[in-house]
């Protein structure tokens, strides 16, 4: 497996239809002090990581259940705990005398940690590693977005409650409309202090990286619950630096808007940003752009981009 080594920037979109991406704990789409919608980068990780896990991929943080032995709990069904899970995908027991270089080796073993990172503080074990792989706060740029709200009728009545002597009543909370926008930076470096302790370990490898791209450009359409069904991929941008650049670039997705043009299609106008990047286009080695041409249309994107449909990977002219 080849080392990673150069830095990418990019963007990651993700289009809401009638559904709710990202709820807060009242089941409202999450928001900010002024109203605005916004999906938390742990909602793209989890798509990500529902994406692997149907792939059969080894993902370490990622909730998975147990019920306990008779006589435990009353054999109730509940989440592993971090214990649990480390058993369950390594195959090993974690005891005290388990030491951090085997502990290290089975975490870099999972693609999740070794893009995200990892906290595993546990027996006697005290590990913090920052992931490669950092992801902003996905803002909705689309400013006509609405929230509505569905009611509900349960097949059952509430028995808590003596004088229910009808189904009870729930709710559906979705936008109309929403387009997230998530901000990302890959640093395949973050890791190379791990290589001289760790056996066999290579550091952050482009096969990770590759999966990465593909978790980028799938997770969120494969993540297909209730909520969920209408949220789908419908753009990313990966900017590669050249090898030993020292270019670092700020969070993309404020060069960006999202507008619904006349012909139904949404619009991502990338004018601004395509001043940017072509500002400093002697640090890029490429940029590739994909989107779903039947739904998005991109403007104003620079002419040295290599631009290909998101669910074909043809390329697109």
């Amino acid at each position: 497996m080849a080392k990673m080594e150069k830095r990418v920037y990019g963007l990651v979109g993700v289009g809401s239809y009638m559904s709710n991406w990202n709820a807060d704990f009242t089941g409202r789409p999450k928001s900010i002090s002024d109203g605005g919608i916004f999906g938390s980068d742990k909602a793209l990780k989890y798509s990500v990581k529902n994406y692997w896990v149907q792939l059969g991929e080894k993902v370490l943080y990622y909730k998975s259940f147990i019920i306990p032995k008779k006589g435990d709990d009353k054999e109730k069904l509940q989440p592993r705990d971090l214990i649990e899970r480390y058993h369950e995908i390594f195959e090993t027991e974690l005891t005290d005398k388990t030491s951090s270089k085997e502990v290290l080796k089975h975490l870099f073993s999972a693609v999740d940690v070794l893009n995200f990172g990892a906290t595993f503080a546990v027996k006697k074990q005290n590990i913090s590693l920052t992931g490669v792989v950092q992801i902003g706060q996905g803002h909705n740029k689309y400013e006509e977005s609405e929230v509505e709200v569905q009611d509900i009728l349960s097949p059952f009545r509430n028995s808590k409650k003596g004088n229910a002597d009808a189904s009870s009543l729930g709710k559906k909370i979705v936008s109309n409309e929403a387009h997230y926008l998530y901000p990302f930076s890959v640093n395949p470096h973050h890791y190379d202090e791990y290589i001289p302790l760790i056996e066999g370990f290579e550091g952050y490898t482009v096969e990770a990286y590759e999966k990465l791209r593909e978790g980028f450009l799938r997770g969120a359409t494969a993540l297909n619950t209730n909520s969920k069904a209408g949220c789908e991929n419908e753009f990313a941008l990966f900017v590669t630096c050249v090898a030993g650049s020292r270019l670092y670039l700020p969070q993309l997705d404020a060069y960006v808007k999202v507008t619904q043009a006349d012909n139904g299609k949404v619009t991502y106008d990338c004018d601004a940003l395509s001043s940017f990047l072509e500002s400093v286009q002697t640090e890029i080695e490429s940029i590739e752009l994909f989107y779903n041409p039947y739904r998005i249309h991109v403007t104003h994107m620079p002419d040295f981009i290599t631009t290909r449909h998101l669910y074909t990977n043809e390329v697109l002219t």
